[in-house]
């Protein structure tokens, strides 16, 4: 803190009582020094990652889980029911259908899954090369999916034990509970999908797609049971996923010519992805009866999600075709260290964010609802004002998953061993034969 100044007259001015200056305010030198310190920290964090990564990678996960966890606070609301006690889950979508472009927006899985088997079948083939086993190669893929769902599991478990004891409607507790832990079939399709990576290695993305054409074929065409939808589960999400396996094989990089003619491929097939999925989605959801919404809408006969159904497939495959497309600006912005710092802060916790955004909104709505039925927050989502409301409530949903990340984020970044412990993998060096592995490809 600065001390107070006193200044006298000059000799030639006739004297004056001193004046004393006012203390200056700390809170600009506080600001500054927090400015100075984070922008230290990104440095940092720029300087320890290797030249040759793949920051597009990285960029485009953060984005997709930052969309699931935008979207399900935007299209998520816990209602109270009449009797003023129990809660039930509504959607702005199911009373205003005309938002749907939300849903096309923030469904971002497709983009997850993309990275996800690039990623994979990356790491797979580089493992092999130093003569890892596949079970320990799937022992450390899946430790890092699976360690930060033990604590969800132990808080909700407890809880739920908790509300039945209180006496709360078994109702509320089921609706708690299936929102806290539906982002676990995620993890699940997921980690199926990354045990069997070795035989996914080479498998051409227009196979799945195949399956998924067939199974809605006979589910929408020729009455089939609809337990048969299940099936596309795993067709419908191994698409997006051998596409990455593709981009890992550098079909979708172009590997003679100069810079020129790889921008030029990269754009085409990006492009041929992009049209080809929207118009393909346009077409099923104008002339084949598909939902608009890309994701389930309650009361709905059919959701393009649970089950994915064709149209959800066709959008993902327009949204890895942005996503390619999207490739080299997101280079040249993750060279900004800002930039790449906040993208690398959410990689380290993307399965903690993705785990506990939904329990961060409950804890909110729950908190609060002593206060009354705030608008945007318990109220029925049914008119514009219920969409106005919930866009002011995101800040303090994002200051809830905070508090959890903070509780939390231990489960996902600890426990690493060896000379690896304390250090990101999000910028650690990369081994030469993890590039060579790559054919070209740049790794991440």
């Amino acid at each position: 803190m600065a001390e107070s100044m006193s200044v006298s007259a000059p000799p030639s001015v006739s004297a004056s009582p001193p004046v004393s200056m006012p203390e200056p305010s700390p809170r600009p030198g506080r600001l500054r020094g927090a400015w100075h310190g984070i922008r230290t920290g990104a440095g940092r964090v720029d300087a320890a990652t290797p030249a040759d990564r793949d920051r597009a990678v990285d960029a485009l996960r953060a984005f997709a889980i930052l969309g699931v966890v935008l979207g399900h606070w935007l299209v998520t609301a816990l209602v109270v029911d009449g009797d003023g006690v129990g809660l039930h889950t509504a959607s702005p979508l199911q009373h205003l259908p005309w938002l749907a472009p939300i849903s096309w927006i923030f469904q971002t899985l497709a983009v997850f899954f993309l990275v996800g088997g690039h990623v994979a079948t990356r790491s797979y083939r580089s493992a092999r090369q130093r003569g890892t086993t596949y079970g320990q190669w799937l022992r450390s893929r899946l430790s890092r999916l699976f360690k930060p769902v033990a604590a969800v599991l132990t808080l909700w478990t407890v809880a739920s034990v908790l509300l039945l004891l209180s006496g709360t409607d078994t109702a509320t507790i089921h609706t708690l509970l299936k929102l806290a832990l539906s982002p676990l079939w995620f993890l699940l399709v997921f980690a199926a999908l990354t045990a069997v990576t070795p035989l996914l290695l080479h498998l051409n993305p227009l196979w799945p797609l195949a399956v998924v054409l067939h199974v809605d074929l006979l589910r929408f065409g020729f009455g089939a049971p609809a337990w048969l939808g299940w099936v596309n589960v795993a067709a419908g999400w191994l698409v997006p996923y051998t596409l990455g396996a593709a981009w890992t094989r550098g079909e979708l990089e172009r590997r003679h010519g100069g810079p020129l003619a790889r921008a030029k491929s990269r754009v085409g097939e990006g492009w041929i992805l992009l049209t080809g999925g929207a118009v393909a989605t346009a077409a099923l959801v104008a002339w084949a009866g598909y939902p608009a919404s890309m994701v389930g809408v309650p009361g709905a006969g059919v959701s393009n999600l649970n089950p994915p159904t064709l149209a959800a497939v066709t959008f993902g495959l327009a949204q890895c075709g942005l996503a390619l497309l999207l490739r080299e600006p997101l280079r040249r912005a993750m060279r900004r260290p800002l930039a790449w710092a906040a993208v690398a802060l959410v990689n380290l916790s993307a399965m903690t964010i993705f785990l506990w955004h939904q329990t961060a909104l409950m804890a909110t709505t729950a908190a609060l609802l002593p206060t009354g039925h705030l608008p945007g927050l318990h109220t029925l989502p049914d008119h514009l004002g219920w969409v106005a409301a919930r866009l002011i409530w995101l800040p303090v949903f994002a200051l809830a998953l905070a508090v959890c990340w903070a509780a939390f984020r231990s489960y996902e970044q600890g426990g690493r061993s060896g000379k690896g412990r304390g250090r990101s993998r999000v910028v650690r060096a990369h081994r030469p034969s993890d590039r060579a592995a790559a054919t070209g490809v740049r790794r991440a």
